[in-house]
């Protein structure tokens, strides 16, 4: 079993990294920010509070995050038996001590964090882009540079705490998409 979180701003590059992992790893790939636009697009309970929150650039709140993903899991422990890919999460501290905990609790734990670094300048170009050939409405310039702020100012701790257990690997996220998942692939192995 892998277990990698995939870790960095949005717009790094961790859907897209993601997806070659999966194919080359065969881990089951569990996106938050995919859960959670579900449950928008459904118009769902949760989708209308998490809408709340990701049209202001904020986060959604630990305990329902860590509550939505041990679903997640639990619901898909066949296709997660190669390891899991946790694109999106965690992005707090505590968020990070609750995944060690739940997955201690399946008898399992992170093995590698895979941390996409990129200037902030790409980040707001790559975003709003993508907000234009998707119509997703929360890559406009303005929600952009919030959610930056937020992951500057809430998730960069991370870093050093995933420093500390060893477990980061720093990842240059600029360049070819092929040529940055060569880089993840020597890291991880």
């Amino acid at each position: 079993m892998l277990n990698i979180v995939i870790f960095g701003a949005p717009g790094s590059g961790k859907g897209t990294q993601s997806e070659k992992l999966i194919e080359n790893y065969h881990l089951f790939h569990i996106s938050t920010g995919d859960v959670l636009r579900d449950h928008t697009r459904r118009g769902t309970e949760l989708g209308k509070t998490a809408r709340t929150y990701m049209d202001q650039g904020q986060l959604i709140p630990d305990e329902l995050m860590i509550d939505i993903l041990a679903s997640v899991l639990d619901e898909h422990r066949d296709e997660a038996k190669n390891g899991v890919i946790f694109d999106g999460f965690p992005r707090t501290i505590p968020q990070a001590e609750a995944l060690e905990r739940m997955l201690s609790e399946r008898g399992t734990g992170v093995h590698h964090v895979v941390g996409l670094e990129v200037p902030d300048e790409e980040l707001v170009v790559r975003l709003v882009k993508r907000g234009q050939l998707s119509g997703r409405s929360d890559d406009n310039e303005e929600t952009i540079k919030k959610r930056i702020a937020v992951y500057h100012n809430l998730t960069a701790p991370l870093k050093e705490f995933y420093q500390e257990r060893g477990l980061y690997r720093l990842i240059r996220g600029t360049g070819t998409i092929d040529g940055i998942f060569e880089d993840i692939k020597k890291a991880l192995d």
